[in-house]
């Protein structure tokens, strides 16, 4: 058994490189030493935990939680994802939710250092959801009028980010009229990833303190709040219903962290149903599930190519997955698998077996085009590396048959231990790390022909037939490599795919330069329309700041709309890629309730959007030592 003081470092190694990652810990040590330089953007939202509560807290936590957290015990989410929470939402499990049990006989300062432990930060003694203000009587209801234009994440079927001019009033030359109208500052958040969903006259959104909002959209008021049991980090997915039908009970679904799936009545914010997608303790939620009709397809990530670092962890076994179930209920209908159950290969040095294949995760929402559904994959986690890793898979949406797979990169095996000095659960293969992040797109060239388009990690984008997974083109927009290329989504409109690029520093030694910034590329032959690169003088020494867009990005008929790294959020023109119009999101402002909101960088899968007369943006992301942030910031049209 590890001692106190052991468990005390492992937890801080563990916290460290989290910060120094995009993915479930995908940088170099070069990142990690960047996140500890990076130290001063964290101070205001994370606080050092003192040594004494450190030793109490990691002693408890030996005693009463490792048995089942660090031992794969289904259900039972690893103590990395743990590590990922804010401490409220572990002491609240520990005080009146799942774990009370196990928890009934430690004093209450005793669970506070459990939870102040695992999280490295102090407890915010606040009140989250006091944290705004509730809507009165005249703003709280719901306009039935209004049924949501952009539903799912990707807006449409095709994951086309592309939000038509009838949905929204914010033209290329409108831009220059936009105002603050009201912003909100989420509470013990260092991050905002979660992408919102407009409908009814609220904007629903999810929060790294794992509560679910629903605000007025005129004045954000707050409509209705639920708390659920983690981080929610998916964005939210809204059930239509024809305008002005009075009798229309839509549901809201969202994942969090610990790989709960959740539906909530939309219009009071009550919990219809909870699930967990899956039994493997790594299991989370990152990418939204998309609603086609009564079915829900809700895409499984994990993070166990981070619980890979502990030398006793047996890695890996986590199968990345597509899971349909019944809307209404959760109820399974289907089930897709990458990847075999894996089978004992071995043991490590230290003697902890292996196990494999592993991983192929999915990260991204799926696109639909007639009977197939298609989603991007991840590295394996462990050896043997296998075919459907770092790739394109194309599914039947009514069977959860496979019905093809491209592979962009061959040979890809990689988790966290490659990163550590000892590497002892680092599989032969080692890398590159080369996931399909980024959702795949169906995009139509000018004469009407659709192409399914896929950005990945490596920098690459391909274009392939829907039908067979024949490629067409490929095009090597970005350096890459593994907090580089294209990350949470690229979109496409008029025959042009629009491809975001990090190309973040890792540490590593390239070949070629990094070329973050923004690229248009011909849908039919993948070649360049217009390349805009990030400026460079943005940053100036910034802790946390770097060139180059990460997250999602959204497209009008006019602009291209896309958060960048640096904290900026900017337009582009469709036409040529000139920066029409810019803000600075990480200014602090002013917030519902008297609260004071900051932004950071933008990143995660959350896009800005446009609707109506308004701007919609979530600002901060404090991976791979990035700039934190806790804004929700909303402009309007000046009438």
């Amino acid at each position: 058994m590890q001692s106190a003081i052991e468990l005390q470092q492992a937890c801080v190694r563990l916290t460290t490189l989290m910060l120094a990652v995009l993915w479930p810990l995908s940088a170099m040590a070069e990142d990690i030493h960047q996140a500890r330089a990076n130290s001063d953007a964290y101070a205001d939202v994370t606080r050092n935990v003192d040594p004494d509560t450190q030793a109490k807290g990691a002693a408890l936590y030996t005693e009463h939680c490792a048995q089942c957290h660090d031992r794969a015990v289904p259900r039972a989410p690893q103590r990395f994802i743990l590590a990922q929470l804010t401490p409220d939402s572990i002491l609240s499990a520990l005080n009146d939710g799942i774990m009370q049990g196990v928890a009934s006989g430690i004093p209450e300062s005793g669970r506070v250092a459990i939870a102040e432990f695992l999280t490295q930060r102090k407890l915010d003694n606040s009140d989250p959801l006091a944290a705004g203000v509730e809507c009165a009587a005249d703003r709280a209801a719901f306009d039935r009028d209004q049924p949501p234009g952009l539903p799912n994440w990707g807006f449409d079927d095709a994951n086309s980010h592309h939000i038509g001019s009838e949905l929204h009033n914010v033209g290329a030359a409108d831009l220059k009229l936009l105002e603050p109208a009201w912003a909100f500052a989420f509470p013990s958040a260092t991050r905002a990833r979660s992408q919102p969903v407009i409908a009814g006259g609220a904007v629903f959104v999810g929060s790294h303190k794992g509560i679910v909002y629903a605000f007025d959209l005129e004045t954000g008021c707050t409509r209705w709040q639920f708390v659920a049991g983690a981080e929610v980090r998916t964005g939210m997915t809204l059930q239509t219903w024809e305008a002005g039908d009075d009798d229309a009970q839509p549901l809201l679904f969202f994942g969090d962290l610990t790989g709960h799936q959740y539906a909530l009545d939309a219009f009071s914010g009550e919990l219809v149903w909870r699930k967990r997608m899956d039994e493997h303790p790594g299991v989370t939620l990152t990418a939204s599930a998309v609603l086609q009709g009564d079915t829900l397809y809700v895409p499984l990530s994990s993070l166990e190519v981070g619980a890979a670092i502990d030398p006793e962890y047996q890695c890996c076994s986590f199968r990345g997955a597509v899971v349909a179930v019944e809307a209404s209920t959760g109820e399974e209908l289907w089930r897709a698998h990458w990847l075999p159950p894996a089978q004992p290969l071995g043991a490590n040095p230290v003697g902890t077996p292996r196990l494999g294949p592993s991983g192929a995760p999915v990260w991204n929402s799926p696109a639909f085009w007639g009977d197939y559904l298609y989603v991007g994959t991840g590295e394996n986690y462990s050896s043997p590396a296998t075919d459907t890793s770092d790739s394109v898979i194309a599914v039947n949406r009514h069977s959860g048959e496979i019905e093809w797979v491209y592979q962009a990169h061959t040979n890809d095996a990689w988790n966290a231990s490659c990163e550590e000095a000892t590497r002892y659960n680092c599989p032969e293969e080692d890398g590159p790390d080369y996931d399909f992040g980024a959702a795949p797109v169906i995009a139509y060239t000018e004469e009407g022909e659709p192409v399914l388009v896929a950005g990945g990690k490596s920098g690459l984008v391909v274009g392939l037939k829907p039908d067979t997974g024949e490629l067409l083109w490929k095009n090597k927009v970005g350096r890459g490599g593994v907090v580089a290329g294209v990350h949470f989504g690229i979109a496409t409109f008029g025959g042009r795919v629009f491809v975001p690029i990090s190309d973040a520093p890792d540490g590593k030694v390239y070949d070629e330069p990094a070329r973050p910034g923004m690229y248009a590329l011909d849908a039919r032959t993948g070649k360049y329309l217009w390349r805009t690169p990030s400026p460079t003088d943005i940053c100036q020494g910034r802790p946390g700041c770097f060139p180059g867009y990460s997250g999602a990005i959204s497209v009008t008929d006019d602009y291209v709309l896309a958060g960048s790294n640096d904290g900026f959020l900017r337009a582009y023109d469709v036409r040529d890629g000139t920066v029409i119009w810019r803000h600075d999101t990480t200014e602090t402002v002013l917030a519902v309730g008297g609260r004071e909101a900051t932004g950071g960088s933008m990143g995660g899968g959350s896009a800005p959007l446009v609707y109506g007369d308004y701007l919609i943006t979530n600002s901060g992301y404090a991976f791979a030592g990035k700039m934190p942030g806790n804004a929700l910031l909303v402009f309007r049209k000046r009438r």
